[in-house]
């Protein structure tokens, strides 16, 4: 069948499933570029610095932010077209990887303070104890 025989239905139709799987694309690749489980729980550090900032470098996002951002904007513009029979696992699965993306960009940030604060602390204890 000819380009030219489609009428604006089945190119909708057609539209809205591309925007599906682009939403469904960018969740998984957003989801890929998420640190793994073990580099945030298993460790190879001789002291508590090395630990906080190997676990700061093992919470990094990555591109996950730049994927989770393609899919919001496909899925806004499917939604605000109409495009969606139905949509609620899309908002589901965005909701999902953006609340995981949170809670590692806060635990990113807190082992930041936490590996910028420990060394003053050993060296506030060390003078203490030279006292």
């Amino acid at each position: 069948m000819s380009q030219a025989t489609f009428d604006d239905d089945e190119l909708f139709d057609e539209a809205a499933t591309d925007m599906r799987a682009d939403v469904e694309e960018s969740l998984e690749q957003a989801r890929e570029a998420l640190p793994e489980a073990d580099a945030i729980w298993e460790t190879d550090a001789d002291n508590t610095l090395g630990v906080l900032n190997g676990l700061k470098t093992a919470l990094d996002v990555g591109d996950a932010e730049d994927a989770l951002r393609d899919a919001k904007k496909w899925y806004t513009m499917g939604k605000r077209a109409d495009a969606f029979e139905d949509a609620d696992d899309l908002e589901a699965s965005i909701a999902a990887v953006e609340e995981v993306i949170a809670d590692i960009e806060a635990a990113h940030d807190a082992a930041g303070d936490l590996a910028g604060t420990i060394p003053a602390i050993k060296s506030a204890l060390e003078d203490d104890e030279e006292e």
